[in-house]
């Protein structure tokens, strides 16, 4: 094995040091010396998508092999209700297209396989393409001997502030829960709270009556008794809980345009420091008006897939925090971009990290995080021990923080074995789900 310097000198051939140097931003000698050294190149053998459920939800992942024996690398695909789908993106389209090419061609190879199914810009797509450049920066960190985070420039800090959710079916509920992760070290709780009735996010709900045909079970929401709660919860916590501890909230695209402009408003006085996902991505639009309107912080998002979605809202300044899930937009390399573009317009990154992102995606999470000047928060969770069974090298939860491990690569290994001890099930009631949550009129709602 060479040593990290050598292998960094002869990759800089295999990234393309020939064009570097006709630009004349690398020294002509050494783009003469890495192909004179004629490096076999690093190919990719073998790609394939390995479906898992160690906490019970749906997870992809994707491993990718080398022709270098033993050197892989693991990234997040998942989609996690429609799993099935980005497995036969990957298997049946993606790993013939990418089978025989240049490991090190990472943008190359996001680029080609971007347009090679010529309709392009969907969710099946980018969570596919999202687990194989994860995949792929993973192998040249382990093949470099570095943590994923040094190929991105070293870290701009030591760990990862996080934020953890506290939901509750009362005020008195959530404030307890605010209260117990305050006491473990963490500086910002999203604060939830259920409406008698309604099939609230964030917080438990009555579930069908299993007399009704499971494709059928509708959930009742409606959105002005929630918007109407929310800013006495804040109260609430403000007074119980007190000034210091950062709040944040997640509309989760749930209301009309309208009581969202109001719902904002209405939370200033309880300074969140921010509130999620006001707006359907149907929607963005009323961001100009929201702006206008309230000085509440907000962070969008969640449903976000192409870039077209969300430029203009960085470019015009009308949020604040860009909450992007990175399994989905296309991997770190997307997700690099976006944040160096976000960095010149005075928006932080507030990734999204629920427990539908793999291991491996809240760890290529973790690495970016660690590398940007615009980070803002991260979402974090705990994982059981069968997710960290499986998954062994599982970011550190401490204090608040996310610690990355130094290991090379995503510092995440997979045990392939024991994840065939969890196998997904095909769960129709959680597919169903969202299309289900309807007005009490039977309108359907969007989530």
């Amino acid at each position: 094995m060479m040593n990290r310097r050598s292998w960094l000198k002869d990759s800089l051939g295999t990234l393309g040091a020939s064009a570097l140097a006709a630009q004349g931003t690398l020294p002509t000698s050494l783009a003469q010396e890495a192909r004179q050294r004629k490096l076999p190149p690093l190919r990719i053998e073998q790609v394939k998508t390995i479906l898992t459920a160690p906490a019970g939800i749906r997870l992809v992942v994707v491993k990718i092999e080398t022709n270098e024996p033993g050197l892989y690398g693991l990234g997040c695909a998942t989609f996690t209700q429609r799993a099935r789908v980005v497995e036969t993106a990957v298997d049946k389209y993606l790993r013939p297209f990418l089978l025989g090419k240049d490991v090190t061609q990472i943008e190359d190879i996001w680029q080609s396989s971007f347009v090679s199914s010529y309709w392009r810009n969907g969710p099946v797509l980018y969570n596919a393409m999202s687990g194989v450049d994860m995949a792929l920066w993973d192998i040249l960190g382990k093949r470099a001997g570095m943590p994923v985070y040094d190929l991105f420039g070293g870290k701009s800090r030591r760990a990862v502030d996080t934020y953890r959710h506290a939901s509750g079916n009362t005020f008195q509920e959530v404030e307890d829960r605010v209260r117990g992760y305050v006491e473990q070290g963490y500086r910002h709780v999203r604060a939830q709270v259920g409406v008698s009735g309604l099939a609230t996010y964030g917080a438990r709900s009555r579930p069908a009556s299993k007399d009704i045909p499971e494709n059928q079970r509708a959930r009742v929401w409606e959105p002005r008794p929630y918007v109407r709660a929310l800013p006495k919860l804040f109260e609430h916590l403000r007074t119980t809980v007190g000034e210091e501890v950062e709040l944040l909230h997640d509309v989760h695209e749930r209301v009309p345009p309208i009581l969202a402009i109001q719902l904002a408003k209405d939370l200033e006085p309880y300074r969140l420091f921010f509130l999620e996902d006001p707006f359907s991505p149907e929607d963005i639009g009323y961001f100009q008006h929201l702006r206008q309107q309230t000085s509440t912080p907000i962070a969008m998002g969640e449903l976000f897939n192409s870039p077209h979605e969300w430029t203009g809202l960085v470019k015009d300044r009308l949020i604040d925090f860009i909450r992007v899930h990175i399994s989905q937009i296309g991997g770190l390399s997307q997700a690099r971009k976006m944040a160096a573009m976000c960095e010149f317009f005075g928006v932080r990154t507030a990734w999204h990290g629920p427990g539908d992102v793999s291991p491996v995606g809240h760890a290529a999470n973790v690495h970016l995080d660690l590398t940007i000047n615009n980070f803002g928060i991260q979402e974090a969770r705990d994982f059981s021990q069968a997710e960290r069974d499986v998954f062994p090298g599982c970011p550190e939860l401490r204090d608040g923080y996310y610690w990355a491990s130094d290991r090379p690569g995503l510092g995440i290994e997979l045990n392939e074995k024991l994840a065939a001890r969890f196998p997904i099930r095909d769960d129709p009631s959680f597919d169903l789900f969202w299309g289900n949550l309807r007005r009490r009129d039977g309108t359907a709602t969007k989530p």
